[in-house]
Parts: structure tokens; C-alpha cells; sequence
């Protein structure tokens, strides 16, 4: 059975040099298991809620996405660092384990509520450094495939 993998994003991907990107590697994750992103829509009107209402609400509906069967990580500044091939055997285990699906998702422009902080069964860093939420996607897509390739063994050759 392949295991299913989501990208669950709070908001739209804008620009069109990072929507080409990642539709490059989510094509190349069909290969691999069985891949979807989920967009969460804009908040209505977010520009009159506070800092903590946006994170509440967007929580919310992060919450909404996630089967209690699924193993949500969230990718947060504040989750291990670990490399590649850590990442890699991150997956390859889970999957041996029978994971029934994994949702990574990329917090707001805000990061993430408490409750969803509470739910999360694992944190992951891609760097210590600070991306942009429309930036992470690209990244963590790329990351995610090069795991799969690790995994099998397979050459990856950028370009």
C-alpha cells in the first residue's frame, strides 16, 4: 500500500515562479506515494483580526484537515534540524510502520496555534534560517522528493 502524503498550506501559492517549482516535484512525488496539496482559503476580512485570532482561526481549520490516523508534522522554525538522509529515514520509517498518511503542514505568515501545536506528532526545521510560508513550499517539495530518491536509492541530478 503506498502511503499518502499531504501538504497542507494556510493560504494560496502567489507567485507563478514558485507554483511551476512545485508542480515540478509534486509530479515527480506521484512516482513515489500517494501526494495531494490542500490549500486552506484566505481568512475573510484578516486585516480587522489580531495576531492570535488569525493563528486561532487558522488552526482551526488546519485541525479540520487531519485524520486521527494521520501523523500531522508540522514544518516550524522551532522543530529539529536534521538532514536529508534523516529526513529520509524519517519517511522510510513511517512508512514500515504502516503510517496511514502524513500531513506536513506550512503555518501562516503567524505560525501555528497551540492546539495544533498539541496535536502535532512531530516538528521539523528545514533550517535555521527564516523563509518566507510561500518560499517553505518550494523547499520542503524539493526535500521531499529527494528523500523518496534516497530511499530508493536512486541518482538525483539537479537541473
Amino acid at each position: 500500500m503506498t502511503m499518502k502524503i499531504s501538504l497542507l498550506l494556510t493560504g494560496k501559492t502567489d507567485n507563478s515562479y514558485l507554483l511551476e517549482g512545485m508542480g515540478i516535484y509534486e509530479e515527480r512525488l506521484k512516482r513515489y506515494a500517494a501526494y495531494n496539496r490542500i490549500e486552506l482559503p484566505e481568512l475573510k476580512k484578516a486585516a480587522s483580526l489580531s495576531f492570535a485570532e488569525i493563528k486561532q482561526r487558522e488552526g482551526e481549520m488546519i485541525l479540520k484537515q487531519v485524520k486521527p490516523q494521520e501523523h500531522l508534522i508540522l514544518l516550524d522554525v522551532s522543530g529539529k534540524s536534521i538532514s536529508s538522509e534523516e529526513f529520509a529515514q524519517f519517511i522510510e520509517k513511517r512508512g514500515v510502520q504502516g503510517t496511514k498518511g502524513l500531513v506536513f503542514a506550512v503555518g501562516g505568515a503567524y505560525g501555528f496555534s497551540e492546539e495544533v501545536y498539541k496535536r502535532a506528532d512531530y516538528k521539523i526545521s528545514l533550517s535555521r534560517m527564516t523563509f518566507s510560508h510561500q518560499i517553505v513550499r518550494l523547499l520542503f517539495l524539493e526535500q521531499l522528493y529527494r528523500a523518496f530518491t534516497i530511499i530508493k536509492g536512486e541518482p538525483y541530478h539537479h537541473g
